[in-house]
Parts: structure tokens; C-alpha cells; sequence
């Protein structure tokens, strides 16, 4: 995509990084206690902090919101103020298949995204965020779920942008163009 990237567990890998990537597959209490178990959360905390590009991927975009109703018992990061909450019912969970996604406002991260973009997802929950203008594009499925969203320096994605063909890729085209500054 235009970057050099590394998978790491080393804080101080991360905190030299120009831009951190999130990912996350598996249940939200799980993945967050991989987090906190592996001394991570407060290397994810600062990249935040520092403001560079920082990007949650499902699960890992899930983690960046306070709670879960998948498993209530743990917390989340509270980056993004909300609950992930599940998929309402009347519809298969989980989720599976290409869905369109709706822009709500211009993001960076959407540059050059032709007008009708289909993105892959696979997931049961989505992010609800107390403040709705946080959430930049939304798909149908049954009823509108939130796809993705903005605050600050942090992007997240409930769909999976390196399932998603050439138009996910673009999103991290676009990610290692933000994290690399102007040219």
C-alpha cells in the first residue's frame, strides 16, 4: 500500500510508528483482555494521544468504543463514547456478504472511493456512539448499522477494508498516504 508496516508487541515499535493499525478478529471481552494481558493498551492510549493516524479494524474498531453488549463484563477503550450493541433482530447474524456503504460526510480516508463502494463485513454487533456526527458512513442490513467513524486522528471500519478487494484497499492507500504527511 505504499508503506512499510510490522506486526508488533513492542510498545516502543509503536510508539515510533507514523501510523497504527488496530486490527481484531474474535469476541470483544477476548480481544480486550489479549490487550490489557499483553501490556498494549497503554501504547494503543498514547498512539491516540499523540494524535497520528490510528486505524480500528472490527473487532479492533469495536475495542475503541466503552462498552460491549457482547460481553458486558468487560470495558472497553473509550476512545469513541458509546456501546457496541448487537445487529437488531429479524436479520441473519452474523452479518457475512458485500454491503454498500452510505457516506455520510468527506473523509480523507474515503479519497478517491467511487460513488457506489461495497465493502465486506463479517459481524453480529456495530458501534453506536454518543455523539451520532462520529459515524461517517452507515450500510444497510435490516436497518441502518454504522460502518464507520471518525474522531480526531482515529478511523475505524466495522467492515474488513483487506477483505474488500481494490476499494478496500484504496482505505489503506489512503491510511499510509495520511500516516506518511504531506509530500
Amino acid at each position: 500500500m505504499g508503506a512499510s508496516s510490522v506486526l508488533t508487541s513492542d510498545p516502543s515499535v509503536i510508539a515510533g510508528a507514523a501510523g497504527v493499525v488496530l486490527p481484531g478478529v474474535g469476541a470483544f471481552g477476548a480481544c480486550m483482555t489479549a490487550l490489557r494481558e499483553s501490556g498494549l493498551e497503554s501504547a494503543v492510549r498514547d498512539a491516540v494521544n499523540s494524535g497520528k493516524p490510528f486505524l480500528g479494524i472490527c473487532v479492533g474498531m469495536q475495542m475503541l468504543f466503552d462498552e460491549s453488549d457482547e460481553d458486558e463484563s468487560a470495558a472497553g477503550l473509550g476512545i469513541i463514547p458509546g456501546r457496541v450493541e448487537w445487529i437488531p433482530a429479524g436479520v441473519k447474524r452474523p452479518q457475512m456478504q458485500w454491503n454498500l456503504l452510505d457516506f455520510r460526510r468527506d473523509d480523507p480516508m474515503f479519497a478517491s472511493m467511487p460513488s457506489e463502494t461495497w465493502m465486506y463485513f463479517v459481524h453480529s454487533l456495530h458501534g453506536v456512539p454518543k455523539d451520532a456526527a462520529d459515524v461517517v458512513a452507515t450500510c444497510e442490513y435490516g436497518t441502518t448499522i454504522n460502518a464507520a467513524f471518525r474522531r480526531g486522528n482515529v478511523f475505524a471500519t466495522q467492515f474488513h477494508p483487506e477483505k474488500s478487494g481494490e476499494v478496500g484497499l484504496q482505505i489503506l492507500r489512503n491510511f499510509a498516504k495520511i500516516a506518511a504527511g504531506p509530500q
